[in-house]
């Protein structure tokens, strides 16, 4: 079996083939709960979804009050999406701009956002790179959250979904943010929902200055 390369063709025929013959399924993805958990109670701004996927996130943001930059390097992924929230209605659609750009080489305008979410995300190259890279997007007071899978399950030993992905660690962030620039509100591993799947690591963090 040939090894996964993870990039955007990768990504982009996945979505493709997925939305094909599961788009009623993938439709009905709720956001997720670790977002929802820790975000629902923050007074909404300006967002950035960074790798949006299917666009369950940006909706949930947009739905709450967020004005949402929502990129990802599937264009597919980006259609669904868009569709979803044009079905929803323009309170929600007027709130988000979708951009196709590959997180490799896109980058956000810094300093720009008061909350900008990075959801299992496949990292190419540095993680500590990457969050910081990420990290610059957040305006002074505002929110990082980022989410990843990791590849063992802690419980069992056993592979998960993400095995052969490179996702943000709790140990990454936390040596990627400086803290006299950030306050660590959350890092830690929590239990996903299914028993055998594993954890995620979960961040969330305050910029200070």
């Amino acid at each position: 079996m040939t090894k996964p390369t993870y990039d955007q063709s990768f990504w982009e025929q996945l979505w493709s083939k997925t939305l094909r013959e599961h788009a009623d399924k993938v439709a009905q993805r709720p956001p997720n709960a670790h977002l929802v958990g820790e975000i629902v109670n923050v007074h909404p701004g300006h967002a950035l979804d960074a790798g949006c996927g299917h666009g369950a996130d940006t909706l949930w943001l947009a739905a709450h009050g967020w004005q949402v930059t929502a990129v990802d390097f599937s264009a597919s992924a980006l259609a669904h999406g868009r569709s979803m929230a044009e079905a929803v209605g323009a309170e929600v659609s007027e709130r988000i701009v979708w951009v196709e750009g590959d997180l490799a080489t896109w980058t956000a305008p810094p300093g720009h956002f008061d909350l900008v979410v990075c959801l299992y995300v496949h990292v190419a190259g540095s993680v500590e790179e990457m969050v910081r890279r990420t990290a610059s997007g957040v305006a002074v007071g505002g929110t990082l959250f980022m989410v990843g899978h990791r590849p063992i399950d802690p419980t069992t030993g056993a592979a998960t979904a993400a095995a052969g992905q490179v996702q943000v660690s709790v140990e990454s962030a936390v040596a990627a943010l400086d803290p006299r620039r950030w306050q660590l509100v959350v890092a830690e591993e929590r239990p996903r929902p299914v028993a055998g799947t594993g954890v995620d690591a979960v961040i969330r963090a305050r910029r200070l200055s």
